[in-house]
C-alpha cells in the first residue's frame, strides 16, 4: 500500500490528489501523510466515505508540508471507540433480581475487552478523560440514574461543625457526608460502582463523587476521596448515577467496572443499530507545530478525550468539520498563531466545545486564533459548569458569527486581553445553573481591552441568582460592551465592581434590570476584601503595568495601584453607561455604586411595545436619538 501511495504521488507531480479508502483505514491515511512528508511538498489527500476506527491519535506536525490539505468526503467518520455487536440476555439471577421488574428481559449485556473508569471530575479539578460511554445511532445514552430527569435535594449535611461559606451561611465538609430524604437509595446494593453528581454548595459548581457507603438506617451517604473543593449544603441538588436498580427505561445503561461489562436497555434492536463504546482517551487528531495544514469535512466522535488538539504552529484550519460526542473538549488550541475553527458544528461534548489559548501577555502580542461561523451546542454534558461553547485565553483572539445555544452553563468564558466577541447569536444557556453569564469574565484588573459587540443574546435560563447576558464578575475591568441586543433576561449587562467598563449603544428589552453596577470591591466583608487583596492584587503586582507596552495601552490600570496599597478596597471608577435603548427596568445596583460611576448619560427608555421584533432582534430607532444602528443582518452564522 505504501508503494502505491508513493507512486500515486509521483504520478500527479505534486498537484493532484491521493485517495484513501475506508478499507485502508487509519493506516492508509498515515501512509499518505508519510508520503507527502517524504516528497517534502504539499498535496491533497482525499478520504473516502466509511468508518475509520482509531485506537491511537492521527498525528500531524512540523514535518508535514505547508499547504497540505486533507479532505474527508461525506460519510467519513473518525470513531474513538469500538462497535458492540454481541449482546445477550441477562441470565445472572443475582443481577436480574436487582433490576426493576419491568426491565427484566429487556436489559442486555455485552462483554468488553477494556472499560475506561469513572473518575472524580468537576469544578476545581483537573480535567480527566471520560469513562467509556455508550452511543446508539449517534446519540449519547444515559448512565442509569435516579431521579431520571430531575434532582433530589440534600436533606442535611452530616458535619457537626459546618463551615462558614464567607457569605454568612453554613456548609458541611464533604468527608462527613450528607443525609437523603427519600427511601429509594436504601433499596440499592452498593457494589462500588455507584456515583453521585451534584451542585453541592453553589449553583455554579458541580462535581462527581464516588459513593463509599449508603446507610439505610441513617439515610446517609459517604463519598470517597479525593473530595471536591466545596461542601454539602441543605437543599442543594444532586442525583445518583450508575445504579443497576435504576436501569428502568430504554436508553439507560449500567457499567460494571469490576467485571468489565455493560448492561443496556436498547431503544431498539441493537443488531440493527450503530452501537459504539468510547475507548480512546487521547485526542482523535493531534496537530503539533504544523504550518498551513487544513482539515476539511471530518466527522469525529465517540472518544473519551478531546476531538482535535492543535498545539503551537501557525495557520492550521479546521473547516466544515463535525465534532460530537466527545468525552472532553471538542477542539483545543494551545499556543501558536492564526489557527482557525470555521464552518464547523461542535456538539454534545463532555467538557467545553472549543478552547483557544494563544498570545503573549508579557508583550500583549495577539495570537489571532478564530472561531467563526460555527454551530456550537449541547456542550458541558458531563462537567456542567465552566465548560462553555468557547473558552478564550491569552491575547487577541476572535469569536464571531457563531450560533451558540442549549447548554447548562455559560456560552463564552474569557481570560486575558484584547479579544473580540462579535456577531454571535447566543441563546438558551444557563439551563441548569445560576449566577452565570452567557459571556463571562472576572477577577483580574489587568485583563482588559476585550470588545463585546453586535451579539444577540436572548432567552437565558438560570436558577437561584439567575443569569446575565454579559457578566463582568468580581471587578472585571476595561471591557467595551457595544451594539448588542439583549432580550428576555434577568440581567443584561452586569458590572460587578469593576472599573473602566463601557456599556454603550445597546438595546435592552425585557431585562430585569437592563444594567447592574455594584461596588463589591469596597465591600467590608472578609470574602470581598480577600478577593481584592489576596486574589487580585498579586495579579496586578505580577504585571509591569507602569511600563510599556502596558502603560501605553492601559494607562487606567495605574489608577488601581493607590487603592491596592492601602486597606479599604477599590471603587468602581471610570465606568460609562451611555446611549442605550431600554424597554423595561434600567440601571440598578446591589451596593451603593452610583457615586463612582463616572458617566450615566443619554440612555433612553422606550415605551412603545411594537419597537422590538424578538425573532430577529430588529428594532426601530426613536426619532432624534443619537443611537447608532446595529448591523442586525450580520449577526449569526454566515453559513445560512
Amino acid at each position: 500500500m505504501r508503494i502505491a501511495i508513493l507512486l500515486a504521488l509521483a504520478a500527479v507531480g505534486g498537484c493532484g490528489e491521493i485517495t484513501v479508502t475506508a478499507s485502508q483505514g487509519l493506516a492508509g491515511i498515515e501512509q499518505a501523510r508519510d508520503a507527502l512528508r517524504a516528497a517534502a511538498r504539499p498535496d491533497t489527500i482525499r478520504i473516502r466515505a466509511g468508518n475509520y476506527i482509531l485506537d491511537h491519535s492521527l498525528e500531524f506536525g512540523s514535518r508535514d508540508p505547508e499547504g497540505s490539505l486533507y479532505i474527508a468526503e461525506k460519510g467519513v467518520r473518525f470513531i474513538g471507540g469500538v462497535r458492540l455487536r454481541t449482546w445477550s440476555p441477562v441470565k445472572d439471577s443475582s443481577l436480574l433480581t436487582r433490576l426493576p421488574v419491568h426491565a427484566r428481559g429487556k436489559v442486555m449485556v455485552a462483554p468488553l475487552s477494556s472499560l475506561g473508569p469513572m473518575r472524580a471530575r468537576g469544578f476545581g479539578r483537573d480535567p480527566l478523560p471520560a469513562h467509556s460511554e455508550l452511543f446508539f445511532n449517534g446519540q449519547r445514552m444515559t448512565v442509569a440514574r435516579w431521579p431520571n430527569n430531575s434532582f433530589a435535594h440534600i436533606a442535611e449535611p452530616l458535619d457537626n461543625d459546618p463551615q462558614d461559606d464567607g457569605h454568612g451561611r453554613k456548609i458541611g465538609r464533604l468527608p462527613f457526608g450528607f443525609r437523603y430524604a427519600e427511601d429509594r437509595p436504601s433499596l440499592w446494593k452498593n457494589d462500588g460502582n455507584i456515583w453521585v453528581h451534584g451542585y453541592w454548595s453553589w449553583d455554579w459548581a458541580d462535581t462527581y463523587e464516588r459513593v463509599l457507603s449508603i446507610d439505610p438506617a441513617r439515610r446517609s451517604v459517604l463519598t470517597a476521596e479525593p473530595h471536591g473543593i466545596y461542601g454539602f449544603r441543605k437543599d442543594q441538588r444532586y442525583y445518583f448515577l450508575n445504579v443497576l436498580e435504576e436501569l428502568d427505561e430504554p436508553g439507560e445503561y449500567w457499567l460494571d467496572f469490576t467485571a468489565g461489562k455493560v448492561y443496556f436497555w436498547p431503544p431498539s434492536d441493537p443488531a440493527r443499530a450503530d452501537v459504539f463504546l468510547s475507548q480512546l482517551n487521547q485526542p482523535l487528531v493531534r496537530i503539533r507545530n504544523a504550518r498551513g495544514l487544513s482539515l476539511h469535512g471530518f466527522v469525529l466522535e465517540a472518544g473519551r478525550g478531546d476531538g482535535v488538539s492543535i498545539e503551537d504552529g501557525e495557520r492550521v484550519t479546521l473547516r466544515d468539520c463535525r465534532i460530537r460526542n466527545m468525552g472532553n473538549v471538542g477542539v483545543k488550541v494551545s499556543g501558536g498563531i492564526g489557527h482557525a475553527i470555521e464552518h464547523c458544528e461542535i456538539s454534545h461534548t463532555g467538557d467545553s466545545a472549543a478552547e483557544i489559548t494563544g498570545g503573549n501577555r508579557a508583550t500583549l502580542s495577539p495570537a489571532g486564533h478564530r472561531v467563526e461561523d460555527c454551530d456550537i451546542h449541547h456542550m458541558g454534558q458531563w462537567v456542567r459548569t465552566y465548560n462553555p461553547a468557547v473558552k478564550v485565553n491569552g491575547v487577541g483572539n476572535r469569536v464571531a458569527h457563531n450560533e451558540i445555544h442549549d447548554a447548562p452553563h455559560a456560552g463564552i468564558l474569557l481570560t486575558g486581553n484584547d479579544h473580540v466577541i462579535e456577531y454571535n447569536n447566543i441563546h438558551h444557556l444557563a439551563l441548569e445553573t445560576g449566577d452565570v453569564g452567557a459571556i463571562y469574565i472576572g477577577r483580574d484588573y489587568t485583563e482588559r481591552g476585550t470588545v463585546i459587540r453586535y451579539n444577540y443574546i436572548h432567552h437565558l435560563g438560570g436558577v437561584g441568582f439567575g443569569s446575565m447576558a454579559v457578566y463582568l464578575d468580581d471587578c472585571a475591568s476595561g471591557v467595551h460592551i457595544y451594539g448588542n441586543i439583549f432580550y428576555k433576561l434577568k440581567f443584561g449587562a452586569f458590572v460587578g465592581g469593576g472599573r473602566d467598563n463601557r456599556v454603550e449603544n445597546n438595546v435592552f428589552v425585557d431585562c430585569n434590570p437592563a444594567i447592574h453596577v455594584d461596588a463589591r470591591g469596597m465591600d467590608s466583608r472578609q470574602v470581598w476584601q480577600d478577593m481584592v487583596y489576596l486574589h487580585m492584587k498579586p495579579k496586578v503586582d505580577a504585571i509591569p503595568v507602569l511600563h510599556p507596552p502596558w502603560s501605553a495601552k492601559y494607562p487606567e490600570i495605574a489608577g488601581v495601584l493607590p487603592y491596592l496599597a492601602r486597606p479599604g478596597g477599590v471603587p468602581p471608577e471610570g465606568n460609562v453607561i451611555r446611549r442605550n435603548l431600554i424597554q423595561g427596568p434600567g440601571l440598578a445596583g446591589r451596593e451603593p455604586a452610583r457615586p463612582w460611576v463616572v458617566d450615566v448619560d443619554d440612555n433612553l427608555t422606550v415605551e412603545d411595545p411594537s419597537f422590538f421584533t424578538p425573532a430577529t432582534g430588529a428594532h426601530r430607532l426613536p426619532p432624534g436619538t443619537a443611537f447608532e444602528p446595529i448591523p442586525i443582518h450580520r449577526i449569526g452564522s454566515r453559513r445560512k
